[in-house]
């Protein structure tokens, strides 16, 4: 049984979308912006409170934006892509908090994956450098390989998973995630 949110959500996207059926104006949406929000101030536009996860979808044909939306009503589209795309943000925002204070950050499944990696190597995190002989893809292909290991590898090798990470990884994440923080002068219950 469907709840009120998700009739409040299917009328909302039936009305900003070029097909009036469902199942066709629910292809029409791709995700454009998404930040985390730690005061938890925002509300779907289904209605729903409290979002952590703050989308903007946008109508590939009309070019209407709607915002926010929540990561769950992304979850409606019943498209793999977009909720690859929720669990991929997820570990960005992981990844980020944990840079943003300093914690040592290990090569391992608590913050990394092989679809990060790709999100990563697709949205050109890794820099063309004389090290990778100006090609980017040998530094993802080199991170894929080193993640698929049963061992941590050789000194050489954990040295180079930190350049990249340092050189590449870190900064695009500073610049990629969208934090809006808590104001201190806030309490939350």
């Amino acid at each position: 049984m469907r709840n009120n949110y998700y009739e409040n959500f299917v009328s909302v996207i039936l009305e900003n979308s070029e097909s009036k059926d469902w199942d066709e104006a629910k292809t029409e949406w791709d995700i454009t912006n998404v930040y985390e929000d730690e005061s938890l101030s925002e509300s779907c536009i289904c209605g729903k409170e409290n979002l952590r996860y703050v989308y903007t979808i946008t109508n590939r044909i009309s070019g209407k934006s709607l915002y926010p939306i929540g990561s769950h009503c992304i979850t409606h589209f019943e498209n793999p892509d977009l909720n690859e795309r929720i669990e991929t943000d997820k570990q960005l925002f992981k990844l980020a908090h944990a840079i943003n204070v300093h914690e040592e950050i290990d090569f391992s499944s608590k913050y990394f994956s092989k679809k990060l990696l790709k999100f990563l190597y697709d949205n050109e995190a890794f820099m063309a450098n004389k090290y990778n002989h100006y090609n980017p893809k040998k530094d993802y292909d080199f991170l894929l390989k080193m993640f698929n290991m049963k061992n941590e590898g050789s000194t050489k090798q954990r040295d180079k998973i930190k350049a990249i990470y340092l050189n590449s990884i870190v900064p695009f994440v500073k610049e990629y995630v969208k934090i809006k923080k808590t104001n201190d002068n806030n309490c939350r219950s």
